[in-house]
């Protein structure tokens, strides 16, 4: 107990117990007369904290400093400043997207200075569509509180467009006489998604006439 209020820092230990707890060999309840074999211990207690004290800690002078090349100071608050600074770990999340084996960028060469920044131009205008499909894809799910399974199976409102993409792998077409296409093997959260984002996706995944 001793060391563990001297670990706390905005709290304190307001009140506790020990509370003894014997244990008898054997099966059965033990009768009144028996002796405990052995004790055990336990810690009972409550934590409390002093709302000055916490309140000065959150006041306690702090910075956070962030440069950016917008001089003027009306078109974002600070808040919107850092607010789009954390968000440059969705970036982060795609460009690491984008050096998966699965993407298999690593398996072009380009020698030509050209090519190499042509290269990254496709490659950023993808990431680029990728992000806006999870951002669409996530809206969708929120605005009509519906939910997409993640890979244990939970229904969740977040799912990155990588999943989605993997999770609609295995659909074929089936091409009769040339003339008529059966789409194949979509599942009830393939074509319920599919709705939520609106009818040009669903005509990408709909049976020819």
């Amino acid at each position: 107990m001793n060391q563990f209020e001297k670990a706390l820092n905005l709290t304190f230990v307001a009140e506790s117990n020990f509370v003894e707890i014997p244990h008898y060999n054997g099966a059965g309840r033990p009768s009144t007369e028996q002796k405990p074999d052995k004790f055990t211990y336990r810690i009972e207690g409550a934590l409390a904290s002093l709302p000055s004290v916490r309140m000065e800690q959150l006041l306690c002078p702090s910075c956070f400093i962030l440069a950016s090349n917008q001089l003027d100071m009306q078109a974002l608050s600070d808040e919107q400043l850092i607010e789009a600074y954390k968000g440059q770990q969705k970036v982060e999340r795609g460009f690491r997207f984008m050096k998966d084996p699965m993407f298999m960028a690593s398996t072009l060469f380009l020698k030509s200075t050209k090519r190499i920044m042509a290269l990254l131009m496709v490659m950023t205008i993808c990431l680029l569509v990728y992000a806006a499909l999870e951002y669409r894809i996530r809206q969708a799910l929120k605005e009509h509180n519906e939910y997409f399974p993640d890979q244990k199976g939970n229904g969740v409102q977040n799912p990155t467009a990588r999943w989605v993409f993997q999770f609609f792998a295995g659909i074929h077409i089936l091409v009769i006489n040339q003339l008529h296409e059966l789409v194949l093997n979509l599942n009830q959260y393939q074509l319920e998604l599919l709705k939520l984002l609106g009818e040009n996706y669903e005509q990408f995944y709909s049976d020819s006439g």
